[in-house]
């Protein structure tokens, strides 16, 4: 869920940050700097994030364990 303001404005009743990042992610689009991306069943700040968390996914699968 992405951030959401109280009806009053005075406090954030849920937040959400990008799993790759951090970033915060708003629910007004227009405060967002980047366009998000939804991939299973997360929310991401940008495609860039998604793409970086699938290739370091596969590097970690095909690099060895020591």
């Amino acid at each position: 869920m992405p951030m959401k303001f109280a009806k009053n404005r005075l406090y954030i009743e849920s937040y959400t940050k990008c799993p790759n990042c951090g970033v915060l992610i708003y629910e007004d689009p227009k405060q967002n700097a980047m366009e998000t991306k939804r991939v299973g069943g997360k929310t991401y700040c940008s495609a860039w994030c998604v793409e970086w968390e699938s290739d370091r996914t596969s590097r970690q699968q095909t690099s060895p364990v020591t």
